[in-house]
């Protein structure tokens, strides 16, 4: 089990808290990669992709930091984590146009209509790992 009292994380942008919640998100990925790792023979991770979609909360410079925390471990320990920010996306359902939703502007830009589902921007999943 990890000490995770000495890893102090101290930049969030959302008010100065401790980011607990990219430590547990972390911890839920590295137990997945370690389960994998194990079944198909793998010793050392050298590359990990995330994506990672806006509407998650999830900072990518903090997943990264809270990724350090990790590296201790062997199997993690060469390991580079890339993370792909998966933008807020849209489909308009009056003409189905799909559209990336910036700065929180819902409406359609092809027909102006405020009847928009989101259909992007919650994912957070491995995309894939790579290792010997």
């Amino acid at each position: 089990m990890l000490d995770f009292i000495k890893y102090k994380v101290d930049f969030d942008r959302r008010g100065g808290k401790m980011i607990m919640h990219e430590l547990s998100l972390m911890e839920s990925i590295t137990k997945t990669l370690r389960a994998s790792a194990a079944e198909n023979g793998i010793t050392k991770i050298t590359r990990i992709r995330l994506v990672v979609g806006k509407l998650t909360m999830a900072l990518p410079e903090a997943l990264q930091y809270a990724f350090e925390v990790f590296k201790s471990e062997e199997l993690f320990q060469d390991a580079v984590l890339e993370i792909a920010e998966e933008p807020v996306r849209g489909e308009c359902q009056k003409c189905h146009h799909r559209f990336e939703i910036n700065d929180g502007e819902f409406s359609c830009p092809a027909c102006g209509s405020l009847r928009v589902k989101l259909v992007g921007g919650r994912e957070l999943y491995i995309d894939f790992y790579e290792g010997d």
